[in-house]
């Protein structure tokens, strides 16, 4: 089994302050994830700046809040080199052509689309054609949806794609989780799938995991009370740590070894198993019954299952109580 890769989302939880932009780099480090992801957001980009109402026109407030949080371009440039002195991967969502170029730019490894344009077409072309990795959510997505936005990308000749199930709900549930549709995308497409894990908890990666998903994205915040859009339900530093070490162990307990029985178990497999023993005294020439036959602890040479091998024989030897039977006897 491949190592799960883990996106530590950060999204726009600096508030538009670089410094803490960094201090989000330096928790995803600390926790063990493979890479930082942030949201680099235009505003005039994703947002009516403005709404017509009754004849005049009204603030968008959520676009006003996005260009409050933003960094620059020069920032999200240094916070990039920043991230490569941490040795920790540095990438994106993007939500147009200008977020497109400046994460082309930084040489991302993989370029994250949110599920809120699986389907726009323009924008899934783009990014295939700037030839990097695409890690596509597909939240709010019909399979007929999915279909269609990875043939999008398919047809420029681009087939580097990861599909992240994802329910867009604001903490999930994990009754909500649907984490059977992840069989549904591995069989269907035959991508690499991953899991936008939107809970709470550590349990819906686990489950995941254990299906095969090769990526992971947790959202995260330096403190769940600070103002913003996405701080409420991300985890804080201790939780996403304890988050990847969970994420860890459920990959080492997925991993298949080559051999089956491992030699602490087969340590346990010698005392726990039985095998077949002289009941009494036996002489040479005697046929052996089922009577003569004790099936107890520990293993030995023959198996209960092998009873009839020796059973109704004739024994070569003098065979003591006790004594393993074994196929040299009869």
């Amino acid at each position: 089994m491949n190592k799960v890769h883990i996106i530590a989302e950060a999204g726009t939880n600096h508030n538009g302050q670089y410094a803490t932009a960094e201090q989000l780099a330096q928790t995803a480090k600390i926790a063990g994830a493979d890479s930082v992801k942030f949201q680099i957001i235009y505003p005039e980009g994703l947002y009516l700046p403005k709404f017509f109402d009754k004849s005049q026109y009204v603030d968008n407030e959520v676009f006003l809040t996005r260009q409050k949080f933003m960094l620059s371009d020069a920032e999200y440039s240094r916070l990039a080199d920043y991230c490569r002195q941490l040795d920790l991967l540095f990438s994106a969502s993007v939500f147009d052509e200008r977020g497109l170029n400046l994460l082309d730019e930084l040489d991302a490894p993989y370029i994250k689309i949110a599920s809120c344009d699986l389907n726009n077409s323009r924008l899934l072309k783009q990014a295939a054609e700037r030839g990097h990795q695409i890690v596509l959510s597909t939240g709010m997505a019909t399979l007929a949806e999915i279909d269609r936005a990875v043939a999008d990308i398919t047809a420029t000749g681009h087939n580097k794609v990861v599909l992240m199930h994802c329910v867009s709900i604001y903490p999930a549930l994990l009754s909500q989780m649907n984490l059977s549709f992840i069989d549904t995308l591995t069989t269907a497409f035959g991508l690499p799938v991953g899991l936008s894990d939107h809970t709470e908890g550590s349990l819906a990666a686990a489950i995941a995991v254990s299906k095969g998903v090769t990526w992971l994205e947790k959202h995260f915040t330096l403190d769940r009370a600070s103002p913003g859009f996405d701080h409420a339900y991300a985890m804080e530093p201790p939780v996403l740590t304890q988050y990847v070490t969970d994420v860890r162990s459920a990959e080492t307990a997925c991993h298949r070894p080559s051999a089956k029985i491992s030699q602490s178990e087969a340590t346990v497999k010698q005392r726990a198993r039985r095998g077949l023993y002289a009941a009494r005294d036996m002489v040479a020439g005697e046929i052996v019954t089922a009577a003569d036959i004790l099936i107890v602890r520990p293993e030995g040479p023959l198996r209960p299952n092998e009873m009839d091998l020796v059973m109704g024989k004739p024994l070569k030897q003098h065979v003591y109580q006790y004594q393993p039977l074994s196929l040299e006897l009869v």
